[in-house]
């Protein structure tokens, strides 16, 4: 059965369904890169509140600035923008759910004037974003908007018929103003430390070189809410596909598959209105930086630690690293030892609880999280999730074996081959600097350390970290992964 609004009533009971009427509902959210973490995020937490009988002006309408973002618009434009969020756990506290939230896409290169008139409606009153760590023009090394790049320069020239996030929301953001209609708030869902700061930083830098004027009312009268967000959403594979197919019967172009766990925590700063999300356990504060650094290293930071090294073991799903023993080990002491002792106190979180969690949802059988995609885009990655840690360790005076081993790992898993002879692909935006880098075994140390953009210029100037990194790389190289986990565990 092809899911549509017709076929919704066909749907087995144990599915649950839009319990509102699509039809007597309005979207208030327009949001930016309509993926799988979005559709099993955001998303979920806004149909909860629909299916409630509450928000009904805040569905959401897609928008995207890509070519590849037709072909998720088109999936969804012919099911009536209605999708399946397929829930994967080793429990029976799972879900099969048809979800209604998204009203309609817009992609810019077909909808422009469309979807800037949406940007401009005053009914939007969020716009939100999933669009990546690329997504922002944001240079990595300095934090610097990258005003130079061509897609930038382009909105420049042409304000009035922009391509970019960042030109939309201006053109949208200047028209408001001029009719008189107040601003949206601007909320990123992207997993970035400061996620908020770091778009506004870029919304305001692109404002200043198109309009002073512009950039100060955006300025003083645009909200950016920091949020930390969780949900593991591996890739959609036909796989997943035919295993809904075979136990429902629902015909999904492209399902979302999650796992059961969900969180997301976020400052209560929207410049006009939002959803009750609290309702269905969104929780806000006023600072969400103890919730965002908590998660990013214990979380991101330990995906970073077991992805590379079961890479190299050949393993293809994280659920095989954590049926590791010492790479299980390995894993848990980096989050005691290492990270933890950096942490300052999270509200209402115990931290022996949340790691015991990250744990089970790691070896999480069901939802067969691919490792190919927790490996992609190292080099944006590792400053973000372990960088961070590290320079806090290098400036106590702690330990560094085990953190360096990360980055030891990372480089090694450059080369292309795990353990067992395997070639697989390196998918990084960086990748042929990359390669570069680990061409000349005599001077591998020195070029890893010189990528500028990963390392910055304080990390190589530590000597305890170059001499641990240089440690555990030639022991990855002479003894394999599993002989340097014993020596790094003191087995």
């Amino acid at each position: 059965m092809k899911i549509t609004q017709a076929a919704l009533a066909q749907l087995p009971n144990s599915i649950i369904k839009p319990a509102y009427d699509r039809a007597a509902t309005s979207a208030g959210i327009v949001h930016f890169g309509v993926g799988g973490f979005h559709r099993a995020h955001q998303a979920i937490y806004t149909e909860m509140l629909l299916n409630l009988g509450k928000a009904q002006t805040w569905r959401i309408c897609g928008a995207g600035v890509r070519e590849a973002d037709r072909s998720m618009r088109d999936a969804l434009a012919a099911q009536d923008y209605l999708y399946t969020l397929y829930e994967l756990g080793d429990g029976e506290n799972t879900d099969i759910q048809t979800v209604g939230v998204i009203n309609n896409f817009l992609v810019v290169q077909d909808d422009r004037e469309e979807l800037l008139a949406t940007l401009s409606s005053p009914s939007t009153r969020i716009v939100s974003l999933t669009v990546t760590e690329g997504g922002y023009f944001t240079d990595d090394s300095t934090g610097q908007f990258k005003a130079s790049h061509p897609d930038v320069l382009h909105d420049l020239q042409h304000p009035a018929t922009p391509n970019t996030v960042f030109g939309l929301m201006t053109e949208a953001l200047a028209r408001r103003r001029d009719a008189g209609v107040a601003p949206f708030t601007v909320m990123s869902c992207d997993n970035l430390p400061h996620n908020g700061d770091v778009v506004r930083k870029a919304l305001l830098s692109f404002s200043a070189l198109r309009d002073s004027d512009l950039h100060d009312w955006i300025a003083e009268n645009v909200t950016f809410p920091n949020a930390m967000v969780d949900r593991i959403t591996p890739m959609t594979s036909d796989a997943h596909k035919q295993q809904l197919l075979d136990e429902t019967g629902i015909e999904d172009a492209w399902p979302v598959v999650a796992e059961p766990f969900l969180q997301w925590v976020v400052e209560d700063k929207f410049c006009n209105g939002r959803p009750e999300w609290e309702t269905v356990g969104v929780q806000f504060t006023s600072d969400v930086t103890p919730y965002e650094e908590m998660k990013i290293g214990l979380l991101n930071g330990s995906h970073l630690a077991m992805t590379y090294l079961g890479a190299l073991l050949g393993y293809e799903f994280a659920h095989e690293t954590m049926e590791d023993e010492l790479l299980c080990a390995y894993v848990r002491q980096y989050m005691d030892l290492d990270v933890t002792p950096l942490l300052a106190d999270v509200p209402g979180i115990d931290l022996t609880e949340y790691k015991d969690t990250l744990i089970k949802r790691f070896s999480n059988r069901a939802i067969c999280d691919q490792l190919a995609r927790i490996c992609s885009d190292g080099a944006a990655k590792l400053p973000k999730f372990v960088l961070t840690t590290l320079r806090g360790q290098i400036q106590t005076g702690a330990p560094l074996d085990r953190t360096a081993l990360i980055v030891a790992a990372w480089a090694h898993y450059l080369n292309g081959v795990d353990e067992k002879g395997n070639h697989y692909p390196i998918v990084d935006p960086q990748s042929e600097v990359l390669k570069l880098a680990v061409a000349d075994k005599s001077a591998l140390v020195e070029n890893i350390l010189a990528l500028e953009d990963v390392f910055g210029s304080d990390i190589p100037k530590s000597t305890a970290f170059v001499e641990a990194f240089t440690r555990q790389l030639e022991r990855l190289q002479s003894q394999g992964v599993h002989a340097t986990l014993k020596q790094v565990l003191n087995l």
